[in-house]
């Protein structure tokens, strides 16, 4: 069997049994998705999608909206986080405009998915109708299948959306049946009194919906415009059979949406990195998975998946190209 085969070869490299650590785990993962013990990863992608959110009137970020467009313009100069890490690792990076409340000029290499300008107010109405939230859906699909045909096999998603952590929080709140307050966290940097109003205006959203249930209605009715495009981005990458770096809270929170339909699309999830706001944690746990790195970052944008690509290279490379006992004529430990 493959999982044998794969384990045979990474414990019989000339190491003591284990030595790589996570990087092992990280192998083997790798090659049972590619169903050989010789993976390769190809023409990585990161995807940012951008999208405001309604809530955002209500002053829940330390940042105004327009910070959400004026971002966009940022990752279009090349100038953000996410540009610097994506060209420092040769990873191609592609913008997209799911719902940014923001008229854009023609002729930029931003994605056009815009389904409406901004989520509608929670504290009101459903983040999104029906019809928006499976165009959403639908839209994120696309561009991942665009980017399917130029040989990608690892790819991941990032987010900009003033007001996201908290439809974020929202959503895990409901997905788990979990108390609000252990899903709320800082998200831009809130300071104490910032940080209590927000829960009070999360708290009389999630109020409002008691009969919201399903995963589907949960994320269309607290989701944010570009978490759901990166959900269906993310059942995309699944049926194309590609890794799926998972970045910070706000990802994880759509890609256990994700799981919570198609619980087999974890054998494909590589969690990048633990993030600052407080809840992800617990959502890591909850999903019973444990995060490459650990680096108090809290800025989303793709980030932890851009800096970890590096490390899942390396457990690709060793598995492929270091030396096992018996090639090397080195005498393994005595059974």
């Amino acid at each position: 069997m493959l999982s044998e085969e794969l384990q045979h070869t990474i414990d019989f490299k000339t190491k003591p049994l284990g030595a790589l650590g996570h990087l092992e785990h990280l192998a083997h993962k790798i090659g049972m998705v590619q169903k050989t013990v010789s993976p390769k990863l190809s023409h990585p992608h990161m995807v940012v999608f951008a999208a405001d959110h309604g809530i955002a009137a209500s002053g829940v970020s330390a940042y105004p909206q327009e910070v959400t467009y004026q971002m966009v313009m940022n990752f279009l100069g090349g100038g953000a986080a996410i540009n610097v890490f994506c060209r420092q690792n040769a990873i191609e990076i592609k913008i997209v405009d799911a719902g940014v409340n923001f008229d854009f000029s023609e002729g930029s290499e931003l994605i056009d998915k815009k389904v409406r300008k901004s989520s509608r107010n929670i504290l009101e109405e459903p983040a999104m109708t029906a019809e928006e939230y499976q165009k959403s859906l639908e839209n994120g699909r696309s561009v991942v299948s665009e980017i399917a045909k130029t040989g990608c096999n690892i790819i991941g998603f990032g987010e900009m959306g003033i007001g996201n952590t908290s439809a974020s929080s929202l959503m895990m709140s409901r997905l788990f049946d979990l108390p609000l307050i252990s899903c709320v966290g800082r998200g831009t940097g809130l300071n104490d009194t910032q940080l209590q109003h927000k829960i009070q205006i999360l708290s009389e959203a999630i109020e409002k919906y008691p009969d919201v249930k399903t995963t589907d209605e949960i994320a269309q009715t607290f989701g944010g415009l570009e978490m759901v495009q990166i959900m269906g981005a993310m059942e995309e990458a699944y049926r194309q059979n590609m890794l799926i770096m998972v970045d910070g809270f706000i990802a994880s929170v759509a890609a256990a949406a994700v799981w919570k339909k198609n619980p087999q699309i974890l054998d494909n999830y590589i969690f990048c990195h633990v993030s600052d706001e407080n809840a992800h944690q617990k959502l890591l746990e909850i999903l019973g998975q444990k995060a490459l790195l650990n680096l108090n970052l809290r800025l989303g944008e793709g980030t932890g998946c851009a800096l970890v690509y590096p490390l899942i290279q390396s457990a690709v490379n060793f598995l492929n190209e270091m030396s096992s006992f018996e090639s090397a004529h080195i005498t393994n430990k005595s059974s």
